[in-house]
This record gives C-alpha cells, sequence and structure tokens, in this order.
C-alpha cells in the first residue's frame, strides 16, 4: 500500500495502473472506523484496485462548524488500512484548493430542506470535492455509505446530471451493538452521552415501525412519534424527516409503494448526530 499526499503523485501511480483493472474510491475524511472498513472491503470484492481517498473537505463546513476540531489521525488510518488498499490519497487543503474556486457545485432543492437546511452549503461543498476526487482519481465505482444518505443522493444526482462515467455502490450502515450509527464524531461523546446517542435511531425505527407495520402513511404523525422518542433532557432536536430516497425532497403524504428515507439530526451536548433508515411501505 501506497500512500500519495499530492494530486500530481496520485496521478503518476494512476497512469501505471493496468487499463484492464477496475479501480474502486472509497472517499473519506478519515478518522476511519469499522464503517468505513466495511465499505474498503465493498470495494475490494468488486474492484482489482482500490484507492482510499482521506481529506478533511473545507468547503462542506460552515463557519461555525467542528472543522478544526475535526479528528486528524492519518498515521492511525494508514495503519488501519494496511493491505486493505492499493493507494491511500491523502492531500493537503492547498493542493486540493490551491486558489478560492471560481467554480463549484451547486445543489438544488435539497439545500433548502432538513441536512441542507440545518447546513447551509454543505451539499455544495460535499458535491465540489467528490467531483474534484472523481476526476482526479479517475474510478470506475466510488463507493459511500448509507448513514450520509443525504450525501448519497447528492452524489447519485450529481454521477448522472454530470455524465461522470462512474457506478455508485451504496454500502448498508454500519452500527453498535446497541443500534448506534457509526461515525468518526461519537469520540467527542462523554460515557454519558453515549448512553444516550442511540436514542435517534430508536426515533427513527419507531417511525418505520408505523410505516411498515401500521400503514401509517401521513408525515404528521409519523415525525411525532419519533419526536416523542426524542423527549428525552440532553437531547437537542435538529430535524426529522420523510423524504424521496430518489431526490431527497420532503413527502408529507406516502402516496406509492416507493421506498422512503426517514432521517433525523439531533445534539448531545455539542456532538451533532446524524441517522436514517429507510422504510418501504407496504
Amino acid at each position: 500500500m501506497r500512500v500519495a499526499d499530492s494530486i500530481g503523485k496520485l496521478r503518476s501511480w494512476r497512469a501505471q495502473i493496468n487499463p484492464k483493472w477496475k479501480v474502486g474510491l472509497v472517499p473519506t475524511m478519515g478518522a476511519l472506523h469499522a464503517g468505513h472498513v466495511s465499505l474498503v472491503e465493498a470495494a475490494r470484492k468488486e474492484c482489482d484496485c482500490v484507492v482510499t481517498s482521506i481529506f478533511v473537505n473545507p468547503k462542506q463546513f460552515g463557519p461555525h462548524e467542528d472543522f478544526h476540531k475535526y479528528p486528524r489521525t492519518l498515521s492511525a488510518d494508514v495503519e488501519l488500512l494496511g493491505n486493505k488498499v492499493d493507494l491511500v490519497f491523502a492531500p493537503e487543503v492547498s493542493d486540493m484548493y490551491p486558489n478560492e474556486p471560481m467554480v463549484t457545485a451547486l445543489v438544488n432543492g435539497m439545500e433548502k430542506t432538513s441536512e441542507g437546511a440545518s447546513r447551509p452549503g454543505h451539499f455544495s461543498g460535499v458535491a465540489t470535492v467528490v467531483a474534484k476526487l472523481l476526476n482526479i482519481v479517475q474510478p470506475h465505482t466510488a463507493f459511500f455509505g448509507q448513514k450520509d444518505a443525504h450525501q448519497c443522493i447528492v452524489i447519485r444526482n450529481l454521477i448522472r446530471d454530470m455524465n461522470f462515467p462512474v457506478q455508485l455502490e451504496i454500502v448498508p450502515t454500519m452500527r453498535e451493538a446497541d443500534g448506534l450509527a457509526m461515525s468518526s464524531r461519537n469520540r467527542y461523546l462523554s460515557p454519558e452521552q453515549r448512553k444516550l446517542a442511540p436514542i435517534l435511531y430508536q426515533a427513527l425505527l419507531t417511525a418505520k415501525n408505523l410505516v411498515e407495520k401500521e400503514q401509517v402513511y401521513s408525515r404528521g404523525p409519523l415525525v411525532d412519534s419519533a419526536l416523542r422518542v426524542l423527549e428525552q433532557p440532553g437531547v437537542t432536536v435538529d430535524y426529522i424527516s420523510l423524504a424521496s430516497l430518489e431526490d431527497g425532497r420532503e413527502i408529507d403524504l406516502i402516496t406509492n409503494k416507493h421506498p422512503l428515507l426517514l432521517s433525523g439530526a439531533i445534539k448531545i451536548g455539542t456532538t451533532r448526530l446524524i441517522d436514517n433508515l429507510i422504510a418501504q411501505p407496504l
């Protein structure tokens, strides 16, 4: 396994890869855990060559978010990846953004609801850096985790709308034994906060069961059922969302049997947690 710390080194390495090989890309921001490893393992099964990028992208953080606090653990990440990948791409911010970009990706629609409304500019920053990574690495397939479901919707539409010759593979969310979705931000939680953290999963599961077992198809009762679970000291609710898996738009009434995205974000202390589940109407 090699580490490339610049675009130039990555491209030199990429030029030497057998053109018949299938190349997989696993984009990450580092602080890797078992969830990231599951993405790498999925890529390894499908691809001849696997690249994992480690880059904390400043363009997807708002001015009052945790960009400077976000854990940077490159040495530990490289050790964890070991021989699971062929190359780690870990560029500096100055290499990815040598100047303030004149052209960035604009995400329509999703910037105004749920995760987009809570984090203005976030999806534009995600789409911009993913477009750059796809151009730089030139993978055949890119692997992302279902935990960041809204991000997956953005990237699926980015690939389609910008005609990237790339397949997108969405890998199921990895969870702790108590249901908490694995996340690099979980390390911010104190022991007491960690005990409380699975409550978001429990809230979304309550709403999912209403859809799938009791055929409750109206947004109001579904959101209210999740909010009742979240009525606990120490929990601040950001949003609970019922949305289309295709374009992330909010849904007021379920009128077909297409799978839906139930998602939410909460804060426990200063730590922001997100999660989602897919609900299948009967």
